[in-house]
């Protein structure tokens, strides 16, 4: 089952930085930007979290908690995080959990070599914890503008 428009958050737990493990069902009273990409460390994914940073005390402002989640394991997302200064926390879903319940891995195609991967997808839960706006195959130059524009329109 993909999650869609109107959903409420699902309630899977994954572990994150900072030694703790998270559910976004539980997360309810705020936004929540959940931020899918493939790689940490990587061009784009940096440039990304960059721009969540860059822009953090607009999302705080409007109540709205910021989350990125990749496959990578955890000692790669605290070492991600800490050398981008990352204001939020990362999730690691190495077994795909929730990368499938939003329908992000799919087939990707580099050098012609075939693999399955991240598509960079953004999601934005309201306070009460329903999904209402999605991004997909984003591109990172000013995505972190439209999810902001959305976020203060909630």
């Amino acid at each position: 089952m993909t999650i869609a428009i109107g959903d409420s958050a699902p309630s899977i737990t994954l572990p994150a930085t900072g030694e703790q493990e998270i559910n976004i069902a539980q997360l309810g009273g705020q936004a929540l930007v959940l931020y899918f990409y493939p790689k940490d460390s990587t061009s784009g994914c940096t440039t990304e979290g960059q721009n969540f940073r860059d822009h953090i005390a607009a999302f705080s402002q409007h109540n709205c908690l910021i989350l990125g989640v990749s496959r990578d394991g955890i000692r790669s997302h605290e070492n991600f995080k800490a050398k981008q200064a990352f204001p939020f926390d990362l999730l690691s879903d190495r077994e795909e959990t929730l990368c499938k319940a939003f329908d992000v891995i799919k087939e990707k195609k580099l050098y012609g070599k075939v693999s399955m991967g991240i598509e960079r997808s953004t999601f934005l839960f309201d306070g009460s914890g329903k999904l209402v706006k999605a991004w997909r195959k984003v591109k990172v130059k000013g995505h972190v503008d439209e999810v902001l524009a959305a976020v203060e329109a909630l």
